[in-house]
């Protein structure tokens, strides 16, 4: 398992992003789709193929967000002494 370091603000950052697209993106897109299925024929509806892949897309995105997060290590970089080195 790959260790994603990264900052408290940089974690809570990415928890806000997941938030937006369960709660936001997923769905207006679910919706998109709905919307396009009512036009008709599937095989030349270009609305839903896209709507599909932002689908696509969005839970990808979820995904890896939600990896990087369960995989995180958190740095407070107040509590981290000034040494003076990288």
């Amino acid at each position: 398992m790959n260790k994603y370091p990264m900052t408290v603000e940089g974690a809570e950052k990415l928890r806000r992003e997941i938030e937006d697209l369960k709660q936001v993106q997923r769905p207006r897109v679910i919706e998109a789709i709905a919307v396009a299925r009512e036009h008709g024929d599937l095989k030349e509806n270009a609305e839903y193929h896209a709507a599909r892949e932002e689908q696509s897309f969005i839970e990808g995105r979820i995904a890896d967000y939600e990896g990087r997060l369960a995989n995180a290590q958190i740095i407070d970089i107040k509590s981290i002494p000034n040494t003076g080195k990288v």
